[in-house]
């Protein structure tokens, strides 16, 4: 089956559309793959990543059944005409791979190919990986290649969106470990701040107590017990540095199982008592559980470590098509009017910011000795 020129245009569209509503780069690229097996006829499809090591970090395919797959073995290694794309960085068109001098063979369960079309995947310069496709569905003359130069240029499309696909996963990969690099220089900067203040606070009042324990038993009783409260103190700090350390198991558990396995921690680590409960709550979209888990922990850090909070509540909840984030503590509480001040001091900018960025509503409700509540309200996905 050959398809004409407005068919074609149609079924590239359909193929790129479906891509762009993929957020995960595994999905875009199977997208691709059974996209470019479907518009050129093929038999069978595959896209390959290389890694660091002679193999390949992934490995797509379409065409095979898992049953297949899995009876093929481990993941092919770089040799043969795979290696040849990746190194010679050159489109291969070939009548029969199996008669290529650079062939290798395959494992027993491997499918028979005979044609072969295959195009490297590049950022720049540089190969990325490989997309091919083997066994046109056409009458063609024995010997010869039933891949055609058009069906070349079609994959070449393909090939560029594997690769803005790839590049931007590479990307969003390098801006979240910079962002992880930041923040754990901001609690680097923290901890070395609100531990050194600590631990000073703790030398002068052991040097007072010391000075004190022959002339005024008494007073230096009452040091040794400052003492103890601000070693109490500098632990917690600590814990909770530690805690917040900790990369988010988002990908692998989702926000509430995250929240409640830190919750459960800071639970140990602190005087007050904290509490997590959930109602409803399915999976959102990746960019909102990252903003309601950082408003949380904004919000926890606040109540456990400026408001004196005996107790801290913390509730995710449905609602609508939607989810709500509420954070409520016992403690001192502050004047919300004030918010120049306030909103530096308690981060209340950083959790607006991140709210707005996932097209969320935060609101703060608090009064002097009334406690706190930061409430935050995200759309459905």
């Amino acid at each position: 089956m050959s398809h004409g020129p407005r068919s074609g245009l149609l079924a590239v569209s359909t193929a790129l559309l479906a891509m762009s509503r993929h957020l995960e780069v595994r999905d875009v690229l199977k997208t691709i793959v059974a996209s470019a097996r479907e518009l050129l006829d093929a038999q069978y499809a595959a896209l390959g990543v290389p890694d660091d090591h002679g193999g390949f970090a992934q490995f797509v395919v379409d065409g095979v059944s898992d049953a297949q797959w899995k009876a093929i073995g481990p993941l092919p290694r770089q040799h043969g005409i795979l290696a040849a794309m990746l190194h010679e960085a050159r489109p291969e068109r070939l009548a029969d791979v199996r008669k290529d001098p650079r062939f290798e063979g395959w494992p027993a369960a491997h499918p028979d190919m005979s044609d072969f079309l295959g195009l490297p995947i590049r950022d720049g310069d540089e190969v990325i990986g490989a997309l091919f496709l083997a066994n046109k569905t056409c009458p063609k003359p024995a010997g010869s290649c039933g891949f055609t130069e058009d069906d070349e240029e079609l994959l070449g499309i393909l090939a560029q969106h594997a690769a803005i696909a790839l590049t931007n996963a590479r990307l969003y990969e390098r801006s979240r470990e910079l962002t992880i690099a930041e923040e754990r220089s901001r609690l680097a900067h923290e901890l070395h701040d609100a531990v050194s203040q600590k631990l000073f606070s703790l030398r002068l009042t052991a040097q007072a107590a010391a000075a004190l324990v022959d002339r005024d038993p008494g007073r230096a009783k009452g040091e040794l017990q400052q003492v103890a409260a601000l070693a109490a103190e500098a632990a917690d700090e600590l814990r909770a540095a530690v805690v917040e350390l900790r990369p988010a198991a988002l990908d692998e558990d989702g926000l509430v199982a995250t929240l409640r396995t830190q919750i459960q921690v800071l639970d140990r680590a602190h005087s007050a008592r904290v509490t997590f409960d959930s109602c409803g709550v399915r999976a959102l979209p990746a960019a909102q559980e990252e903003a309601m888990l950082r408003v949380a922990q904004e919000a926890l850090h606040n109540a456990l470590r400026h408001s004196g909070a005996a107790r801290v509540d913390v509730t995710v909840e449905k609602r609508g098509p939607g989810a709500v984030l509420r954070v409520t503590d016992d403690g001192v509480g502050f004047e919300p009017k004030a918010t120049r001040r306030a909103g530096r001091h308690l981060g209340l900018v950083s959790m607006r910011d991140r709210t707005s960025g996932v097209g969320g509503e935060l609101t703060v409700e608090s009064a002097p000795g009334k406690g706190t509540t930061i409430e935050m309200e995200v759309p459905g996905g």
